[in-house]
């Protein structure tokens, strides 16, 4: 069963995300502020992490630095979804390690395909 984490501290996002990607049979695991975020994203070790930049107490910007510069987690697909739009923005996610880079509105199916991109279909259910 594929492993996602969502972070991101606007309830509505994090619960639509998990709604359609446990449709698509993948195993969630959901955490609403930076620092929850990482140490989730260490405790579990998941295969594909979604993460907001602007969050409370540290933002996806310096958690996708923390994680693809430790080669224990280098290698996670990190999809940064975020209200912001600069290329300024979009330049900071692909220094630090960003692989898709996905902006607010955003359609839940366009997630979706970009997750089964860096994973294919598997199993469902969700945890908090």
């Amino acid at each position: 069963m594929k492993k996602i984490l969502i972070v991101d501290d606007e309830q509505d996002i994090v619960e639509s995300l998990k709604f359609v990607l446990e449709i698509a049979n993948y195993t969630c695991y959901c955490a609403y502020n930076g620092e929850d975020g990482l140490r989730m994203a260490k405790e579990i070790v998941p295969d594909l992490i979604i993460l907001d930049v602007m969050m409370p107490k540290i933002n996806g910007f310096k958690i996708s630095r923390l994680l693809k510069f430790d080669s224990k987690y280098k290698d996670i697909p990190i999809l940064m979804l975020t209200a912001r739009s600069q290329m300024e923005d979009k330049l900071i996610g692909e220094e630090t390690g960003v692989n898709e880079y996905i902006t607010k509105p955003f359609d839940l199916d366009e997630v979706v395909a970009k997750v089964e991109q860096y994973l294919g279909a598997n199993s469902a259910s969700c945890n908090k």
